[in-house]
């Protein structure tokens, strides 16, 4: 049947025609009132969410309002938003550092202890469902005038075999000048190491050959600062420092070492502590540090489930040249990893068969000319096999990419991004790229409507991808969040427009799929509120749940599953329990998100096939590729030929 408004609703339309007519007699206002209640009227329309979808504001009580940095779907169908800090420095000197759950089944909100300031950590899904968080921020930057105490790195040196030694926060550092310098962390230095060479030949007495030792000292780093303020603290020349308050030997084996500790800029630096949060009990537990501390690093899952973490800023806020460790969740410890460098947050996937394909997205630190080229990464070998092709190189900072659905034919997808830094540039391109081709090569997609940093990506349960928000420039720059939204069709090729949101988003924003087929998007941090670039922006707390075109078909044909918990095994199969089996058409594994800063190289959607016999429910088997299908929680979803998707089904396959 064809649809007819209401007298309510053709009354309201009339009403706002009336306006627009009227308002070349009256004042401006009116017309702007006209345009809004018209947009107002038609947005709602059934007829334009069967086609764009819908937008709604959450409803979030004030004290569940944060600055989400992070957010991650649980197999709980829970959402854990974290703010740390929020990146907000008067949280950080405070000590109040957040975490949210959020259900979205009923809308509820629960606030999670938080331990340390996770802001700018990394993250990604266990086997077991339990999320990983790593790193975090250890200090906030300075910029060169803002620095009132000089400082930087100090290297501490232990020339005793036989034991470590544990100098605490606060300890002093006194130098031949006589100016000191005050630790600001705990810091271990290891015992140094001895080796023993025995003696070759013979003889006796005093002629006796002699075995030798030679002792190595151990070293360790951490940052200190000035006792005084100002340029009384500057030391520009190398130099030695002693450590008041040791005595005899210790006085000479355990000293400092550093070169220049001056007033310039000090940037982020990150954290070593690394938690598991659990999705049951709804709390952070800690596990084993990490060696190096970070700060924007990238943590993905291989292939056996354990987790390497690559890049960040560590302790000294120094981008990690190349050094990368592997956490190991049947121990909770950490081991190294492949050395290779990547700017900050690499956009890093798993591909089938093992190896990581880094598509080039990344999201800041770093040199313009290093570590950018896209290429796959062999871990087992460590050797890295570029992947050309890639149009506008150069602005892949701030950029998305994503794994394209189905997961099994392995192609992936570049969209948007910027210059290197607080770069004006920013870019509509999009490129796609075939793993599977004999000579892999980044070839042009179709652009984006504009110039787009910040893009979120999502996949959604139609094999589509759905993009929304960004801004044209950094940070939201000169007014630059863009109010819109398209899908991307793999099977075209092409974008299709979706609704726009009411909200902009850039910098700190996070877009995720939720169980029932929407999709929520959090944060925003623009630099500045205005398009001169004069009044400090507002970091974005209204979360925006969208609701995408396949909701609002005939929800009488959409598919229903089982919501109980499967166990599965790959390579097994498993029968759906669907409320229309005939109806079935597609089925997908979809492994949940765990996103920040336009990075998420968690999600994926792996093809099923469904297998029939007879009238009665089909079966769906699971690849047995665990490059495929990494170990973990999945939600299950089946679409009817229509694309209308079922509410998930949680799934856990070993």
């Amino acid at each position: 049947m064809r649809y007819r408004p209401s007298p309510q609703l053709r009354k309201t339309a009339l009403g706002a025609t009336a306006l627009v007519a009227l308002a070349g007699l009256n004042a401006p206002a009116a017309v702007g009132f006209a345009e809004r209640a018209y947009h107002h009227y038609k947005i709602n329309q059934p007829g334009y969410k069967a086609v764009y979808g819908h937008w709604d504001l959450l409803d979030v009580p004030p004290q569940f309002r944060i600055n989400a940095i992070h957010a991650a779907l649980l197999h709980t169908g829970k959402v854990l938003l974290i703010a740390g800090s929020g990146n907000d420095q008067r949280n950080f000197n405070a000590g109040k550092f957040q975490s949210i759950l959020w259900d979205p089944s009923d809308n509820s909100f629960k606030e999670i202890n938080t331990p340390k300031d996770m802001f700018c950590a990394g993250h990604a899904q266990l086997p077991d469902g339990k999320l990983l968080v790593a790193g975090g921020t250890a200090r906030y930057e300075k910029l060169g005038g803002d620095v009132t105490r000089a400082g930087g790195a100090m290297l501490i040196k232990n020339e005793d075999p036989d034991k470590p030694r544990l100098f605490r926060k606060g300890t002093i550092f006194r130098g031949a000048s006589g100016r000191e310098y005050r630790s600001l962390f705990d810091v271990l230095v290891p015992r140094a190491s001895k080796k023993i060479t025995k003696a070759k030949g013979k003889g006796k007495g005093k002629n006796r050959a002699k075995s030798t030792v030679k002792v190595t000292a151990s070293e360790a780093r951490v940052y200190v600062e000035a006792t005084v303020q100002g340029e009384k603290g500057i030391s520009n020349t190398a130099d030695q420092y002693e450590i008041p308050g040791l005595k005899g030997k210790d006085k000479d084996n355990l000293y400092g070492l550093a070169a220049k500790l001056g007033l310039d800029k000090k940037d982020f630096q990150g954290l070593r502590e690394a938690y598991e949060f659990d999705p049951v009990a709804e709390r952070y537990i800690p596990v084993d540090s990490m060696t190096d501390a970070r700060w924007y690093p990238t943590l993905v899952t291989l292939r056996d489930g354990r987790v390497l973490a690559v890049s960040g800023l560590d302790d000294m806020g120094e981008i990690i040249p190349g050094r990368n460790e592997i956490f190991d969740p049947k121990t909770r410890k950490w081991s190294k990893g492949p050395d290779r460098y990547f700017p900050t947050y690499p956009a890093l996937f798993l591909t089938q068969g093992g190896d990581l394909f880094y598509s080039g997205s990344n999201a800041g630190y770093g040199p313009a000319d290093k570590g950018r080229i896209p290429g796959i990464w062999n871990l087992k070998k460590n050797t890295f096999a570029k992947v050309p092709g890639l149009t506008k190189a150069d602005q892949t900072e701030t950029s998305a990419s994503v794994l394209l659905p189905p997961a099994q034919r392995q192609r992936f997808m570049l969209l948007g991004g910027g210059g290197v830094g607080e770069s004006h540039r920013s870019t509509a391109r999009t490129a796609l790229v075939d793993l599977k081709a004999k000579k892999p090569r980044y070839e042009d997609g179709p652009d984006l409507p504009e110039g787009t940093r910040y893009l979120n990506a999502v996949l959604t349960p139609d094999d589509t991808v759905f993009t929304t928000g960004g801004s044209g420039d950094y940070r939201g720059k000169r007014a630059s969040d863009i109010l819109g939204a398209q899908f991307y069709n793999p099977a075209t090729n092409s974008f299709a427009p979706a609704a726009a949101p009411t909200v902009g988003r850039d910098y700190h924003t996070e877009a995720l799929l939720l169980p029932d087929g929407r999709i929520a998007v959090f944060g925003s941090n623009p630099l500045f509120a205005d398009k001169d670039d004069t009044q400090p922006g507002v970091f974005e707390q209204r979360i925006e749940v969208y609701t995408p075109p396949y909701l609002y078909g005939d929800q009488s044909a959409r598919p229903r599953l089982s919501q109980r918990v499967l166990q599965l095994e790959r390579g097994g199969s498993t029968k759906l329990d669907a409320s229309d089996p005939a109806g079935v058409a597609k089925a997908r594994l979809m492994r949940p998100s765990a996103v920040t800063h336009a990075t998420d190289v968690e999600q994926r959607s792996i093809e099923l096939t469904i297998r029939r016999k007879g009238v009665g429910s089909p079966s769906v088997r699971i690849p047995d590729d665990p490059t495929l299908v990494p170990t973990g929680w999945y939600m299950l979803f089946v679409t009817n030929a229509d694309g209308t998707p079922s509410h998930a089904q949680w799934v856990h396959v070993s």
